[in-house]
């Protein structure tokens, strides 16, 4: 078994970004971590990348030979990475012994709630490889300071979590500088536990424009009420404490922390649904080639 995260999200949600402060603040715990650019428009990488699809397609020789603009491009690009999977599995496969992955993704949210070729891609390396990914959607903050916009990005979250099928935890990033956006109408606590939505609605009817919209708006907080699916972990990616927080909930929703443990099926309950307080520094790297 191999461990890692597949980190998506909107543009400007801070991907790239996380996946550098990642992968340095789990290399000091003690884990080997490849990290795996899967964005074909990411040129400007503040990490080392142990894959780059850029080796294998390259967005702007898309648009140009295809005449595509930058959204088909990247659809385009998934579509062919989806084709040439078995490039990206011998590009794996020396990192499958002993490294943790983090797979960074184009921020186009469209390939993550409505076309198939990211979660296929995701799929046959899973099946093929034995891997077991946790998703990490994050979400930037500062969208809890406007309600309409916070409801699209529980949208977002919801769709994005029943189309990959995976694992899945939503972060809302750059938690440190929500503030900087405005007064939250509510406490933080409401905005990371999707409480009653209704009280987003009054907030909503104070704005004609959204006034206008009221309906659709009641019907889409009971769509997600009705899940009862979308909750949020929060994140200063600056912040040690607060990234290794984020880490034991994700070591915890893929197994990581159960692999090399002995305990009866009573046990591995206890630990699935107690409290997030296991030390992660225990726990720097397994060796997986004997499971």
């Amino acid at each position: 078994m191999v461990f890692g995260q597949v980190v998506v999200g909107p543009p400007g949600s801070g991907k790239t970004t996380y996946c550098n402060g990642m992968s340095q603040f789990l290399s000091l715990i003690g884990r080997k971590v490849a990290v795996i650019n899967l964005d074909p428009a990411n040129d400007s990488l503040p990490y080392e990348c142990a894959v780059n699809i850029e080796d294998l397609v390259k967005l702007s020789d898309v648009m140009v030979e295809h005449s595509l603009g930058p959204n088909g491009g990247l659809v385009y690009c998934m579509d062919y990475l989806e084709k040439n999977i078995d490039w990206l599995e011998a590009k794996l496969e020396p990192l499958l012994k002993d490294h943790y992955l983090l797979f960074d993704f184009p921020g186009q949210v469209e390939l993550f709630f409505l076309h198939s070729s990211a979660k296929n891609v995701i799929l046959k390396l899973i099946k093929k490889l034995n891997l077991r990914l946790t998703a990490v959607h994050l979400i930037d903050a500062h969208l809890c300071s406007d309600p309409g916009k916070y409801i699209s990005a529980l949208i977002l979250s919801l769709s994005t979590m029943l189309h990959l099928e995976l694992p899945h935890i939503n972060v809302l990033s750059k938690i440190d500088l929500i503030e900087s956006y405005g007064k939250l109408a509510f406490n933080l606590d409401f905005y990371t536990d999707v409480q009653d939505l209704s009280y987003l609605q009054h907030h909503l009817d104070q704005d004609p424009r959204s006034a206008k919209y009221r309906k659709l708006t009641k019907e889409l907080c009971d769509i997600i009420e009705n899940f009862s699916l979308v909750s949020f972990s929060t994140l200063d990616i600056q912040d040690k404490e607060s990234v290794g927080n984020l880490v034991k909930l994700i070591d915890k929703s893929n197994g990581y922390i159960f692999v090399g443990m002995e305990a009866s099926a009573v046990e591995f309950s206890k630990i699935a649904v107690g409290p997030v307080n296991w030390d992660y520094y225990r726990y720097p790297f397994f060796s997986f080639s004997c499971v």
